[in-house]
């Protein structure tokens, strides 16, 4: 029989997103079909270069081919990203994909820390990715990356001043830390908090991103709310530990998001030093605070769980010193912080997916 490029797309078509749940050939991620003798060619077109089962899709194109066409073909195929362009008429971010608030209901769960190692994560992972410092009441992203005392260059564009991030191992990044001195108190109410972190979106040359990681002033009060209404986000992931004090405020966080005012998608919730696991027995884990209990709680919000994230000394030391855990500390930490950002990355090109056809059902 011989191999066409329409048997290779029937073929395919047997492949299906797991997340999206339609085959890859009607989702259009199979281009540039090829043959040449018992060789095919084509082209694997990711929605995103963070997609953390891109391997498991490839795999799976091959075992199609072969399954339905012939054992001994040969396959090859290219893995690319596809190229981002604006879908629902974005105008503050043009050139950002997503736009991601990592936020808690309360201060001291980790917040900022989740935030640097889930956007290195993501730029481990192939993305292009920002990061926005817009906790105005504490930004630390400036210590957890080293870059204390750090002034963004700028430039100018038709008389106006454009800042340009600074770069940290491939991540952009931008902080009103880098603004403010840090021995005096920030006393700004909401509408002067939100301008504020408005002009950090809006001027600053951010490029072309992927996903842009907005590390969020703590809490649900005046502050938090109308930096959420200023951003155009995508969705928030909400940062809890397993106290129960510290998810009662999960709940507030949860409600605001969902508020008619902001009304974003969760993206999901991650558990924060859900476990402790010692420098000398990194296979261990030990629930001191109790197990399942974000897992437990997301269930009952009807939200994603996204993971769990270890508690060990070279975190916070490692956060201190400036030297990210996800790029400097032990692998169980780093493989956590992976994994949050892979399932980070899935929900939101479902989330991406169900707003076009959303927008799609309303022209």
């Amino acid at each position: 029989m011989a191999i066409t490029e329409s048997s290779i797309l029937d073929a395919l078509k047997h492949v299906i997103d797991p997340d999206l749940k339609k085959d890859l050939v009607s989702l259009g991620m199979i281009q540039n079909v090829k043959v040449d003798g018992n060789t095919v060619y084509f082209d694997l077109v990711l929605t995103t270069p963070a997609c953390p089962i891109k391997d498991n899709l490839k795999d799976a194109c091959i075992e199609a081919i072969k399954r339905f066409i012939a054992e001994d073909i040969k396959v090859e195929v290219t893995v690319k990203a596809r190229e981002y362009k604006p879908i629902l008429g974005e105008d503050l971010l043009p050139g950002v994909r997503h736009v991601v608030a990592v936020t808690s209901g309360k201060g001291g769960v980790g917040k900022s820390t989740v935030a640097v190692n889930i956007a290195l994560a993501l730029v481990e992972m192939g993305a292009k990715v920002g990061l926005l410092d817009a906790d105005v009441y504490g930004p630390s992203v400036p210590t957890l990356l080293g870059l204390e005392g750090s002034v963004p260059n700028a430039k100018t564009e038709n008389g106006k001043t454009i800042l340009l991030p600074l770069n940290y191992e491939g991540l952009k990044v931008m902080s009103i830390g880098f603004f403010i001195d840090p021995d005096q108190a920030v006393l700004w109410r909401g509408p002067v908090a939100s301008g504020t972190v408005r002009q950090l979106v809006q001027d600053v040359d951010w490029g072309t991103l992927d996903y842009l990681i907005v590390d969020m002033p703590p809490g649900t009060g005046d502050i938090p709310m109308t930096v959420a209404q200023v951003l155009p986000l995508t969705g928030a992931v909400i940062v809890t530990t397993p106290q129960r004090v510290a998810q009662a405020d999960v709940r507030r966080a949860v409600a605001m998001f969902r508020h008619k005012a902001i009304n974003k998608p969760i993206i999901g919730l991650i558990e924060n030093m859900a476990y402790f696991v010692p420098e000398l027995h990194p296979d261990e884990k030990y629930y001191v605070f109790g197990k399942d209990g974000g897992k437990k709680l997301a269930e009952e919000l009807d939200i994603t769980f996204l993971g769990e994230i270890p508690l060990m000394a070279t975190i916070a030391e490692g956060s201190d010193l400036g030297k990210p855990p996800v790029l400097f500390g032990p692998d169980p930490v780093k493989e956590a912080f992976k994994k949050v950002a892979g399932q980070i990355a899935r929900r939101l090109e479902v989330i991406t997916a169900e707003q076009i056809s959303n927008h799609a059902n309303t022209q």
